[in-house]
């Protein structure tokens, strides 16, 4: 007999009590209570109808079991979640994870390496359908009564898992999918939100074998291929946020194989889906077989492998696309995911050497002052990813910077504290003696992006709105005639490549390129990247976020310019800042 109890509730809102009736009905007698919103009139909150939800834990239960109302289960949902309660007893276990994520990520190399469950991933903890041991749920009830305000559940659930220790696994394959009755929280801008990996009549098998320890998470979202990144430096774990391309390029892979690769894959007029889709699935097989974990499955005899490779361009895409739309592409997606995880094989079957595939035609030597931050940490990766040799850098200390052929110091940017002007100063070096041979500032303007604050303009923008808080823009006269500069960190690592490479003849430069922007402009395209939250005007004195000082006049640097599109970057400024940034600052 086992030693483990499993309750569970089914949280829903009067508007849904139907649907929540049904799923409570289709389930084993007793297994799920009904748990309804307790201030269904009150302003949109998943969190408080969760902590009802958590709080309606059985007597004698060991685990709870929380849903959505909007899941459909599989048919050995029970089964396999009560057996997993029994392999890991002491974890957070996650059912679900939506095609475009992080942890989405994580269930498709699990697929690769035959697990039935892997370790979470740097991301939101998945909660549409969730079990938690008696003591975590208490505890998250705690815990999250103290916070109504600051978190949607699932961000609040991720912090609370961390700061008390509480490991976290996702499932492979997920056991429900999302059914999309339309959202009481206001996440239905975002499109269709499906599984990475839902097989209705999936059988249960050994649920203890789970893949730990994954570095790098590939993973297809709005419409771009990226991948959270893990440090292997000592301190707390830490993660990048990079474009699959740029951490191939670091990984010896040259962007132009790729390209070339891809062409002729299909007939799918939608350049960007192919492509994101390819390295997506590239890097997803390069990373399997460069971190050792042997043979991968064929998918055409495994379904949940083809399962997981088919829903990587229709996640990538579904920002913009209707069911329709994706339903119509779905196949050929699914042939490009699969012929590009075959290609990311074969590429690390072969083990490029680690030396980037792009970058100067010598080893350039290049100092980091001022690196050990969260934006140091980011443009350190982005210039080794360029071909340069990164080292820490004191400017002050005898002989540091002999053999050293340019210095970045990133202090006047940490001093600014979020302001402008602020910018990077670079001295291009004599590598023999150390001497200075000329000294540039790079003015950054508003600087954006993973490893930025948020107490700038554009920071409490999107720190905002990944909370569900409306957007103070300040009104005229008070906020002045100063518009924004926005320049995203990928793009200052670039500018910097550049300028070490082809130093400037001018003494100080300015990056940004193109009309700068109105704040409410910008507050705009916050609402459509991260989240539709209103906007408010409200006197400068109150507004949040850094106050902007002038931008310096200055000629932009030459041969150079931003390719960083505005909207999608402050998209993933808003996932850095949940995911890492929250580090920084308290709930």
């Amino acid at each position: 007999m086992t030693s483990y109890r499993l309750s569970g509730a089914v949280m829903t809102h009067p508007k849904r009590l139907a649907a929540a009736e049904q799923l409570a009905g289709a389930a084993p007698p007793g297994a799920l209570q009904v748990v309804m919103d307790p201030d269904p009139g009150g302003r949109p909150s998943v969190l408080r109808t969760a902590l009802a939800a958590w709080s309606a834990i059985g007597e004698d239960a060991t685990h709870h079991l929380v849903v959505q109302d909007d899941m459909l289960l599989s048919d050995s949902f029970f089964e396999r979640a009560g057996a997993a309660v029994e392999a890991m007893p002491h974890a957070a276990l996650a059912l679900f994870a939506l095609w475009d994520s992080r942890n989405g990520a994580a269930v498709r190399l699990g697929a690769l390496a035959g697990a039935r469950w892997v370790t979470a991933v740097n991301e939101y903890f998945p909660c549409v359908a969730i079990v938690l041991p008696r003591d975590a749920a208490a505890g998250f009830v705690d815990y999250g009564r103290a916070r109504l305000d600051a978190w949607p559940d699932d961000i609040l659930m991720y912090r609370f898992m961390r700061d008390n220790g509480i490991p976290g696994h996702v499932s492979v394959p997920s056991l429900v999918e999302h059914e999309d009755h339309g959202s009481i929280s206001g996440n239905a801008f975002r499109g269709p939100r499906r599984s990475v990996c839902f097989l209705p009549d999936d059988r249960p098998a050994d649920e203890s074998v789970r893949l730990p320890g994954l570095r790098v998470a590939p993973f297809f979202k709005n419409g771009v291929a990226q991948c959270a990144v893990r440090l292997e430096e000592p301190g707390p774990e830490r993660w990048l946020h990079l474009e699959c391309e740029s951490f191939l390029e670091g990984s010896g892979i040259r962007g132009e194989r790729l390209d070339s690769a891809m062409l002729g894959l299909t007939e799918v007029t939608d350049r960007e889906a192919v492509r994101g889709t390819w390295l997506t699935a590239f890097t997803l097989g390069f990373v399997h077989r460069r971190d050792g974990r042997g043979d991968a499955p064929d998918p055409a005899r495994d379904p949940v492998l083809a399962e997981a490779l088919a829903t990587i361009g229709p996640g990538g895409i579904s920002h913009r696309r209707s069911e329709e739309q994706i339903a119509e592409v779905r196949d050929e997606l699914a042939a490009v995911a699969e012929a590009g995880l075959a290609a990311g094989l074969a590429a690390g079957e072969r083990r490029p050497s680690r030396r980037p595939a792009a970058g100067p035609a010598r080893a350039v030597a290049v100092g980091l002052a001022g690196g050990a931050s969260p934006l140091g940490e980011h443009i350190a990766r982005g210039l080794r990813d360029k071909g340069f040799t990164v080292a820490a850098a004191d400017p002050g200390a005898e002989g540091m910077l002999r053999g050293l052929d340019a210095l970045v110091d990133l202090r006047p940017l940490h001093r600014a504290g979020g302001r402008t002007p602020a910018g990077v100063a670079l001295r291009i070096l004599d590598r023999a003696t150390g001497a200075v041979r000329t000294d540039h500032t790079l003015y950054t303007g508003d600087l954006y992006g993973p490893g930025c604050p948020r107490d700038s303009v554009i920071g409490a923008l999107v720190w905002d709105a990944v909370r569900y808080q409306p957007l103070k823009v300040a009104e005229p006269p008070e906020a002045g005639p100063r518009p924004l500069h926005p320049l995203h960190t990928a793009d200052l690592a670039d500018a910097l490549a550049h300028a070490v490479v082809s130093p400037p003849a001018e003494r100080a430069v300015l990056l940004p390129v193109g009309e700068p922007l109105p704040v409410r402009d910008v507050a705009e395209l916050v609402r459509e990247a991260v989240r539709p939250v209103p906007v408010e005007g409200a006197p400068a004195s109150r507004r949040r976020g850094a106050g902007p000082g002038p931008v310096p006049q200055a000629p932009r640097l030459p041969g150079w310019k931003p390719v960083r599109e505005l909207r999608l970057g402050l998209h993933g400024f808003a996932q850095w800042l949940a995911y890492e940034g929250i580090r920084y600052a308290p709930v």
